[in-house]
């Protein structure tokens, strides 16, 4: 049987090529912050803090409220307004709790939030076993909904 043993030649290491294919270094990169999570610790009703990073990316551009989609759970864009304290951290608050009871946030749940631009935010809720919760819609016709009105998507177990 002949030997396995290899020598190594160290190509595939960026060696012997004269250029540099390694990425910039991070602080010369540009700031683009598109996801984040939040863990619910504290009632799920109640505002909730974005990441700092993130109201520091919307720095100059910050939004009176942002629009929540909740991932694979129909059209609907649930309205929640946006406070910043002065301090650099940015708040989701009124309709936040609308959209928490919708789609099950409680305690321990991991809000994952995906910014699209033009103030959407793509939302996925996981609980606390860190499992995806799948929802659907039976909306037909969400553009005559007030936001006081909680219609909640259905988990589909």
């Amino acid at each position: 049987m002949a030997s396995t043993s290899r020598t190594r030649t160290g190509r595939g290491r960026g060696r012997g090529s004269g250029s540099s294919s390694l990425p910039p270094p991070p602080s010369t990169l540009p700031l683009i912050i598109e996801e984040f999570f939040i863990v619910v610790y504290e009632d799920p009703l109640v505002k909730k803090a974005l990441p700092k990073k993130f109201a520091d990316y919307l720095d100059g551009q910050e939004p009176a409220k942002v629009y929540l989609r909740a991932a694979e759970c129909g059209p609907r864009l649930w309205t929640v307004e946006v406070l910043f304290d002065g301090q650099g951290r940015m708040y989701l608050d009124k309709g936040w709790e609308n959209f928490a009871i919708a789609h099950g946030v409680d305690f321990g749940c991991y809000v994952h939030f995906k910014y699209e631009g033009d103030d959407v935010l793509t939302v996925k809720v996981f609980d606390g076993t860190m499992c995806r919760r799948y929802y659907y819609s039976d909306d037909e016709d969400t553009d005559d909904e007030s936001d006081d009105d909680v219609k909640p998507c259905i988990h589909p177990l």
